[in-house]
């Protein structure tokens, strides 16, 4: 996922430490009795059933990757609300679920929620999807991958391009790559950290990271 700058960016990073249904059950019976001296007249009751409480099935287990097989029940990370406004913390926010649902497609194979927020050009994008595609062919999987992000800003600046610029100071784990036959590769991980901008545009569909490049690269 490692392009080529083309063009100088100023980078000033701002390190971030890191959004039972109710059962009605109602039964009636009613009785009643001949009234007579001495007697009080019989009136309708209602007798509710006792139904036990269904116990909730339990959520499945997440169950992380590894040389025994791919991930499962990977949770599907969710947009924080701040993450839908155009704003500099909205673009920020924006940037940390991007990289979450890269995270996600690397578990799991699945690519399509990163392809519905991102631009069509994305270059970097297609790398992604072409390497967890050919990564989860033919019942291989990747275990790894994994980038945590560990700083970002914007200074939220309109391009000439109609774009907002964010940069994310990250890192990489490893990648692992295995299949039923057992492992067949891998790909080093990052020590240092590398920078990477995204350039998103905000419209009625929310934020879309239409570029997204490398400026700093990571040693390994």
């Amino acid at each position: 996922m490692r392009k080529v700058l083309r063009r100088t960016v100023r980078v000033r990073l701002a390190t971030v430490a890191v959004a039972v249904p109710l059962l009605f059950l109602t039964a009636c019976s009613g009785a009643s009795g001949d009234s007579g001296a001495g007697k009080q007249p019989s009136s309708p009751a209602a007798t509710a059933s006792e139904t036990p409480t269904p116990t909730p099935t339990p959520s499945a287990e997440y169950k992380p990757a590894s040389a025994e097989g791919p991930a499962e029940n990977v949770p599907l990370p969710v947009m924080p609300e701040e993450a839908k406004v155009e704003s500099k913390e909205g673009l920020e926010a924006f940037a940390r679920y991007w990289y979450e649902l890269v995270n996600y497609g690397f578990e799991t194979g699945d690519v399509e929620p990163i392809r519905a927020i991102s631009g069509p050009d994305c270059a970097v994008c297609d790398t992604f999807y072409l390497m967890v595609g050919k990564g989860y062919e033919n019942d291989d999987w990747i275990v790894g991958g994994q980038i945590e992000v560990q700083g970002v800003h914007s200074d939220f600046v309109l391009t000439p391009d109609s774009r907002y610029q964010v940069l994310i100071q990250e890192k990489q784990d490893e990648i692992s790559y295995f299949g039923p036959a057992g492992p067949y590769g891998t790909r080093a991980g990052t020590e240092a950290s590398g920078v990477q901008m995204i350039e998103a545009r905000f419209s009625d569909r929310g934020w879309s990271a239409d570029v997204v490049v490398t400026i700093k690269s990571p040693t390994t």
